[in-house]
């Protein structure tokens, strides 16, 4: 069986917002729900999210999910504390940020199936510079050890360049067995989930780290501007792979296309065109610049010349516009 924490309680206040750092948009969904349907895409059974700050919001956007309430926040350790209704599950658990929207399955996969063996399998990145980080610790042999936080490593530890990217998959069982062990030994006095590593290694217990190939794909998201990055990353993402497709984007930068989008074949797609939400382009349509289409069925051999399509239907052979509006009804 797998299961899924998502850590998503913090208010992030260097958004400078009042909305919840997780229910920032990305496109066309809050960058919570990237990670909500990757875990889906991978067979996860049970998502659990953490929630506290803006808590109603989180679980009405998301609910089809499982929550559990950290108040007052003390660390992640105690955040996987709070997540009770889990403790007597079976097989793997991955536990993810929520603020972490770039992350593919394919990589959730490698960390599932990496952890076959193992007691707790994280997942690492190898950097120029280890920044505020925490640093992979191993021994001789290449075992890890543990995780030391930025702020309470040595300056030798410092100079360490595999850093936790912030994702782990436990075997459940043994984290629930020992997630009470964690004490606030630590700078900041809170609860760690990163000192479950030399809890389970030092009980004879096997840790992994796999390293990701794309470090982008575990990007964290504390402002605006790294919002923006995420956000341009995403757009570049979809927009190669329907390129890989046969689909002609004549300028990927102005062209913004939603995850859930389906595009046939020989289509044309200009500049300055959003495509979003559950939207099916037929073959051999051709999108002019300026338009806007969302959830709509645009027919094979169509047109939209600088128009707003939006919850409609457009037959096949139809030209739309140029400044036309439709819409449902």
């Amino acid at each position: 069986m797998r299961n899924a924490i998502i850590m998503a309680a913090g208010k992030g206040t260097r958004m400078k917002s009042t909305l919840s750092k997780v229910m920032h948009p990305i496109i066309d969904r809050p960058m919570l729900g990237y990670i909500v349907d990757a875990l889906r895409a991978v067979h996860v059974e049970r998502i659990l999210i953490v929630v506290g700050y803006q808590a109603q919001s989180i679980q009405d956007a998301f609910s089809d999910c499982e929550f559990a309430l950290q108040e007052p926040q003390l660390g992640t350790g105690h955040a996987i504390m709070q997540c009770k209704q889990l403790a007597d599950a079976k097989g793997d658990t991955l536990i993810i940020n929520g603020d972490g929207p770039c992350i593919q399955p394919e990589t959730l996969e490698k960390l599932f199936q990496a952890n076959q063996d193992a007691s707790l399998t994280l997942l690492s990145a190898v950097l120029e510079d280890g920044a505020h980080y925490g640093r992979i610790v191993r021994d001789e042999n290449g075992n890890v050890l543990s995780i030391v936080e930025a702020k309470d490593c040595t300056p030798e530890q410092r100079e360490i360049r595999e850093i936790n990217a912030g994702m782990y998959c436990f075997k459940n069982e043994d984290l629930f067995a020992h997630i009470d062990d964690l004490q606030p030994n630590n700078a900041q006095n809170e609860y760690y989930l990163t000192d479950m590593v030399s809890i389970l290694a030092n009980l004879g217990k096997k840790v992994n780290a796999c390293v990701i190939e794309d470090r982008d794909e575990v990007m964290g998201i504390n402002d605006c501007v790294e919002l923006n990055k995420a956000y341009v990353w995403m757009q570049n993402h979809i927009n190669t792979g329907w390129m890989k497709q046969g689909v002609q984007i004549v300028d990927p930068l102005r062209t913004v296309i939603g995850k859930d989008v389906k595009i046939g074949h020989d289509v044309i797609i200009h500049p300055n065109v959003e495509i979003l939400g559950e939207t099916e382009i037929g073959d051999f349509v051709e999108i002019l610049p300026g338009s806007y289409i969302k959830d709509a069925v645009i027919g094979d051999h169509a047109m939209i010349d600088s128009s707003k399509v939006v919850s409609t239907r457009v037959e096949a052979n139809q030209s739309v516009g140029p400044m036309a509006y439709l819409h449902s009804g």
